[in-house]
């Protein structure tokens, strides 16, 4: 068969095109930067398109020739800078509706979630459920699969946080602590549209996954501590009250750009927890989380990352504020700050220098703050950081010397700076 895989860079995409590459399907990727995608999976056709501009049937009919399923498996938790979940979530999946009546598609499989709990008024749900209602009006044979939380050998967004908090030193501290949490392994989730696709789940098929295996959010944590090597570590229960700042300090990185798994949405979601109705058997074989992490024995690297997923967002704002600071501070005393540069040239040229290097500093020290601009700001950075040392060091290298260390204290900055290079790719 002819698949296409809407999403397919993704955490759940990226694992049902390697199960449906396995079976012997001819797989084409869609995403907004397939990247090292196509070196992990050169065995898939990569195609470069956002799903919030295919709003229009006709956007979709060159993307479909060729193609007899669709798989969507893309989406995005919370609306921000990166993310329009009433484009990408419905508008996008109407359109391909309309379109695939047009181009023949023999199935339509759309990986959606529970969307009638907590936070069901929520664009993140409500999107999600237009889509799926639309969907089984249309007329095309479909079957929509409903994981609870997704637990793989990678991570990203929610079990990325589980991991972060289960390295949490020394105690565990939680809001909604005994909220239920039921997991559905990544592989399960491919094998599901595998089967879709085989025909032993029929069309029309609405089918929620999810392990017998029952969790509280700190059990389930609890449970990632130990397969990450680490004592267990008393669980310290804080009132959703002390989440507000943190939640609004998520929503704020959304509309710039980060995509935090801490945002209200899953504050919300996470209230009453994820769980499924059983009342329909899937009859699909599921892991546990216990299985699935026994399956894939944790590095080092999954230590390392655990510890640095909290710890990149104090990064990223920390060399955001110490740019704006060394940039502000020498206005209020420009004067002061120019004399440096009168044994080497005119006070006219000393001010503009001066004032030239503090607007430098200023523009990079706010561009960090947004995700697109992010690596562009951070090479910035370096760059500046060298030529200020280059030039300090020719011009007036007792500064090396100084008591209080200005030249000294750039280097840490540029350390700080490699690291969030370092981390600052999200999948």
């Amino acid at each position: 068969m002819n698949i296409l895989i809407l999403g397919a860079t993704g955490f759940i995409g990226s694992a049902v095109a390697a199960r449906l590459l396995e079976d012997g399907h001819v797989i084409t990727g869609l995403g907004r930067n397939p990247g090292r995608a196509r070196f992990r999976q050169p065995g898939i056709r990569w195609i470069i398109a956002n799903l919030d501009k295919m709003t229009d049937a006709a956007d979709w009919a060159t993307v479909l020739q060729g193609q007899q399923i669709v798989v969507n498996s893309a989406g995005a938790l919370q609306d921000g800078l990166s993310d329009d979940l009433a484009a990408t979530q419905e508008r996008a999946m109407i359109a391909l509706q309309g379109a695939a009546r047009m181009a023949g598609l023999k199935l339509i499989i759309q990986i959606s979630a529970r969307t009638d709990g907590a936070g069901r008024d929520r664009p993140f749900l409500a999107t999600k459920r237009a889509a799926d209602l639309a969907l089984a009006a249309s007329g095309i044979p479909y079957v929509i699969l409903r994981p609870a939380l997704v637990l793989g050998r990678n991570a990203h967004g929610g079990t990325a946080l589980l991991r972060s908090l289960a390295a949490f030193p020394l105690v565990l501290p939680f809001v909604h602590a005994d909220s239920p949490v039921e997991t559905v392994a990544v592989e399960d989730v491919a094998a599901g549209v595998s089967a879709a696709i085989s025909g032993t789940l029929p069309s029309g098929s609405d089918i929620e996954l999810a392990a017998e295996e029952r969790h509280s959010l700190a059990s389930l944590v609890k449970l990632h501590r130990a397969w990450l090597g680490l004592p267990d570590a008393p669980v310290i229960s804080l009132p959703s009250i002390l989440a507000r700042p943190v939640t609004w300090l998520a929503d704020m990185a959304g509309h710039l750009g980060w995509r935090s798994p801490l945002r209200s949405t899953a504050m919300t979601v996470m209230s009453e927890g994820i769980s499924i109705d059983r009342a329909i058997p899937s009859g699909l074989p599921t892991l546990s989380a216990r299985a699935t992490l026994a399956a894939n024995p944790s590095g080092v690297q999954d230590l390392w990352f655990a510890r640095l997923y909290l710890l990149k967002p104090l990064v990223i704002s920390g060399l955001s504020v110490f740019w704006l600071l060394s940039g502000l501070i020498p206005l209020l005393a420009l004067e002061k700050t120019s004399a440096h540069f009168l044994p080497f040239m005119p006070e006219a040229a000393a001010t503009a220098l001066t004032l030239a290097t503090c607007l430098i500093d200023i523009a990079l020290g706010a561009a960090v703050l947004l995700r697109p601009l992010a690596k562009r700001a951070l090479l910035g950075m370096l760059a500046v950081s060298f030529a200020y040392l280059a030039g300090a060091s020719l011009l007036e290298p007792a500064l090396w010397l100084d008591p209080l260390g200005p030249l000294v204290k750039v280097l840490p900055s540029i350390l700080l700076t490699l690291i969030a290079l370092a981390t600052l790719d999200e999948r």
